[in-house]
């Protein structure tokens, strides 16, 4: 006879085999759906991280673009203000540095406001890139700023800005943290002559132009010394002080310097007396009275010392 006992328990060994069997196959597909939903999850996660780090990269690179246009029109406005202020008061610029820092920072020229540097100034800078930042939920600040200005050439101002700069997203994602140099330059071409306006009593102007000759003279031909003469153009000369040097109304040589000849009947026109001597501008509106000699096919009025004969090259014309 057949053991039916024995059977029934083969039977339940089977079941009980196929159900672990399931149970564990139902285990590993849970296992990996949940393990890949989670990998998913991480890759989606880290790419949003990605796009978000990529946003924030671009807008820093956009505010290291910026900052040197921003200051160039600090920079502009401080000496055009400069320059307005000799006009009006007839006195020069005292304190260049510390004065052009209290305007760059504070929006004001010896004490009083400054229209003109409204939205130009150091602080307002940092406002509207935070303005700009709060677009995208970031944070800037610049701080520790040291600035410098000076010229490094005849006929630009360089403006050295350096500053701490920390950029950073609201939610604590990410942060960039970084010592900013920022550099601009300001033609000086264009701007009024100091010497001139002061030693003219107002009446008299003559803006920064860089000659337009390379050679002044050709054999006994003068012309191009003529035109340069009166157009009242400048050239770069060591001999003559910079333009940062003229809005403090120093007469004095710098590598960087920059003179012209003084056209004589420009003055006179205003009812400015003439003195006779050296039409170069800095050596004219200095105490200084070197030698001086007339030129030929030059007018009467015109003189030049022997410190400029080989620079206008009229050494075989003077006497």
């Amino acid at each position: 006879m057949v053991n039916r006992g024995a059977n029934k328990k083969m039977v339940l060994k089977m079941k009980n085999k196929k159900g672990v069997m399931f149970t564990l196959l139902a285990i590993i597909l849970l296992s990996l759906f949940f393990l890949g939903f989670s990998m998913f999850a991480l890759v989606e996660n880290r790419e949003a991280i990605n796009d978000r780090v990529s946003s924030l990269n671009n807008f820093v690179f956009s505010v290291e673009k910026d900052l040197p246009r921003q200051l160039y029109i600090s920079g502009f406005r401080t000496i055009f203000l400069f320059e307005k202020r000799i006009l009006e008061t007839g006195n020069y610029i005292t304190n260049f540095n510390s004065t052009f820092k209290e305007n760059f920072y504070n929006g004001t020229l010896y004490g009083e406001d400054q229209d003109l540097m409204i939205g130009a100034t150091f602080p307002e800078i940092i406002d509207n890139i935070n303005l700009k930042a709060d677009k995208i939920n970031a944070n800037v600040s610049l701080s520790n700023p040291s600035i410098e200005v000076f010229q490094e050439d005849p006929w630009n101002i360089k403006i050295i800005l350096t500053v701490a700069m920390k950029v950073e997203d609201k939610s604590g994602l990410a942060s960039w943290n970084k010592t900013q140099k920022i550099v601009a330059y300001v033609p000086v071409e264009g701007f009024e002559d100091p010497l001139y306006v002061v030693n003219g009593n107002g009446l008299v102007s003559n803006k920064i132009n860089q000659t337009i000759y390379t050679d002044f003279v050709s054999g006994a031909d003068v012309s191009n010394l003529q035109d340069h003469l009166e157009n009242s153009y400048y050239i770069n000369s060591s001999e003559a002080p910079s333009f940062i040097d003229r809005l403090q109304g120093k007469t004095s040589s710098n590598p960087n310097g920059i003179e012209s000849l003084v056209y004589l009947p420009k003055l006179s026109a205003q009812g400015i007396a003439i003195k006779d001597k050296c039409a170069v501008d800095h050596v004219y509106f200095s105490s200084s009275t070197p030698e001086v000699h007339i030129v030929a096919g030059m007018p009467s009025w015109f003189k030049i010392d022997d410190a400029h004969v080989g620079l206008y090259e009229v050494s075989g014309l003077i006497s």
